[in-house]
Parts: C-alpha cells; structure tokens; sequence
C-alpha cells in the first residue's frame, strides 16, 4: 500500500523544484521578475542628481576631463556591431538614454522588452538616442539574443572605459543624459522601461 501524500508535502515539493528554476534558470528569474513588474514595483528612478555630485557633470572622458571635440582627450565611445564608434560628447543637443546589461543577467533580461516598448515609441524621432551597452563586448552573442527575443534595441560595446558615475559595479544600470551631456537620471537595477512617466520625463528633456 502507498502511503497518503501530504497536501503540504507537495507544496513543499513545488516550492523546491520553483527555488531550484530561480537558481538555475535566467529564464525563469526573468519572467517572475517581469510579472512583478507588470503588477507596478520596480519603477525606474527619475529625480535628478544633486547639486555638486559628479552624477551632474558633463560627458566624461576616461580621465575625467570634459569631453569637448578637439581637446586632443580621450572620448567616452561605443561601438555598433559594424564597427562604427559613438562618441558620447558628440550625442550633446539629443537626449541619450544608455542601458548598461549582460546576456546571462535575469534583470537585464527582465526589463528588456520595457525598454524595446520605450524605444519603439521613439523610434524616428532624432532628438532621442538608445545605446544598449553589453558590458561583457560580445556583441555577435548580444544581437543574437536580441533577434531571439523579437526586440528591435541597437546593441553597442564600450570602446575603452566606462565612467564610474555611470556604471558603478552593478547591472543593469540605466543612465539618461540630458541634452548638455549631464545626467538627468541614473537607476541601478530592474526597472519597468515602458511606463508613462519614462516617456513623459524624456519629452520633457526634449523640449528643454
């Protein structure tokens, strides 16, 4: 004779095998995380950097000297996958919205179709700029991910370093500069991209 399984002894099994896919599987981090976004928790963090905190300065070079053409410095850039570079002083005059992530990040896998969602609202619009930074410089692999994913996000690569009131040890970390270069807004973590008040705070630094 089998013994009588306990309700509680296969909720305790469902919770085991759960925990386990939450360990295991980038997957299914992301699609849990991606509900609790839907539900309205992880919105992005939009206030403004404080009077005098590095986070209110210009564009940087990699030895912290402003990033003006010319200057003979070395510039922040990135890099598309057909080689072509961006120097991010040269972005002054449009809004730039910067998204530092990894493939193997649930996070950065979470909030990805939010940010595509941003994104395609802008998409034409040249006074807006996306760079989806793969922190990792696998950019075959990044491109890849996004054409499994249905996502339309232009993928880039760092070309040298990376500010550190930019990206500080963590990702996914989102950065939006204003139209002179500076900081607008800075979010370390997951964050839903495709609520009102991100497209209503980039067309306001628009019209600025």
């Amino acid at each position: 004779m089998f013994k009588k399984i306990k309700r509680s002894h296969i909720f305790n099994g469902v919770l085991l095998v759960f925990a386990l896919l939450m360990i295991f599987s980038p997957g299914t981090k992301a699609l849990v995380s991606r509900g609790l976004m839907k539900i309205g928790l992880f919105r992005p963090d939009l206030s403004a950097p404080k009077e005098g905190n590095k986070a209110s300065e210009p564009v940087l070079t990699t030895d912290n000297t402003s990033a003006t053409p010319g200057n003979g410095q070395t510039p922040v850039l990135f890099m598309d996958s057909s080689g072509q570079q961006i120097d991010a002083a040269n972005l002054k005059g449009k809004v730039v919205f910067i998204n530092f992530w990894a493939t193997w990040c649930p996070p950065c896998i979470a909030e990805m179709p939010s940010i595509d969602k941003l994104y395609q609202r802008f998409r034409g619009n040249d006074q807006v700029v996306f760079l989806m930074v793969d922190v990792d410089n696998q950019i075959v692999k990044s491109e890849a991910f996004m054409v499994k994913k249905k996502l339309g996000l232009p993928v880039h690569v760092p070309v040298g370093e990376i500010p550190g009131h930019w990206l500080g040890n963590s990702i996914p970390t989102t950065v939006i500069l204003d139209k002179n270069g500076m900081i607008a807004a800075r979010h370390e973590g997951m964050a839903d991209y495709s609520r009102q008040e991100v497209f209503d705070f980039i067309n306001e630094l628009i019209e600025e």
